[in-house]
């Protein structure tokens, strides 16, 4: 079998080294080149690749758009992004409309290769650079999303705090030690450790920078 590959971009120097690079696969085919986005889903209605090589910028219409419409279109047709840079919008974007990966464009042509065979068989293809990227995303939406759902803890539970307990809590937020407050206050830092535990203990949480978090949120709604 042999699998039908289309490249979209409008640079011609690199869309001639890689029809080249893949033209002497026994096994590919390049069937088209088209230079925008327009242009690419005119010749996927004629020409049916079974993969499509997709550069993101673009005039006329991008490489997300044009993503989008093919898969919308024709879901079953294989779709690498090209691109120079590691864009995380980009990237995100892209998967999400159901391409099967991401390429940079400095990627050696063996490698290349390789990784459209990968996508044939069903699988995501990414760059280590790209992963990591996604990775990293993925662990910030993962902590924001705990962070948030321990502020809606905190409010669904109806905490309240007392008159010392306020002031000392008003003293963290502005990011007092121990000693500051126990100083202002006029209290000992004995005394001080222990109202800090107490509101510790009321909001869950187990060191400052966490309870700083919740009780920001907490103050913020009186």
């Amino acid at each position: 079998m042999t699998y039908k590959v289309m490249i979209v971009d409008d640079q011609n120097l690199l869309v001639d080294g890689l029809a080249t690079i893949i033209d002497v696969q026994p096994d590919m085919e390049v069937v088209g080149t088209a230079e925008n986005g327009l242009q690419a889903l005119e010749l996927i209605e004629r020409l049916h690749p079974d993969v499509v090589l997709m550069d993101v910028r673009m005039p006329v219409m991008d490489g997300v758009e044009t993503t989008k419409r093919i898969k919308a279109a024709y879901p079953k047709t294989i779709v690498l992004i090209l691109s120079t840079f590691a864009e995380e919008e980009v990237i995100v974007e892209c998967l999400a409309h159901g391409a099967e990966g991401f390429l940079l464009k400095d990627i050696r042509g063996e490698r290349l290769i390789a990784m459209i065979r990968d996508a044939l068989t069903g699988q995501l293809v990414l760059p280590a650079v790209i992963a990591a990227k996604l990775a990293e995303r993925l662990f910030r939406l993962s902590s924001n999303l705990k962070d948030e759902m321990e502020k809606a803890r905190v409010r669904s539970q109806g905490i309240t705090f007392t008159e010392r307990e306020q002031e000392i809590i008003r003293l963290l937020l502005k990011g007092w030690n121990n000693r500051q407050i126990a100083a202002a206050l006029f209290i000992s830092e004995g005394t001080t450790r222990n109202y800090i535990s107490a509101i510790y203990n009321k909001v869950g949480a187990s060191d400052r920078a966490h309870a700083l978090v919740l009780l920001k949120e907490l103050m913020s709604e009186e």
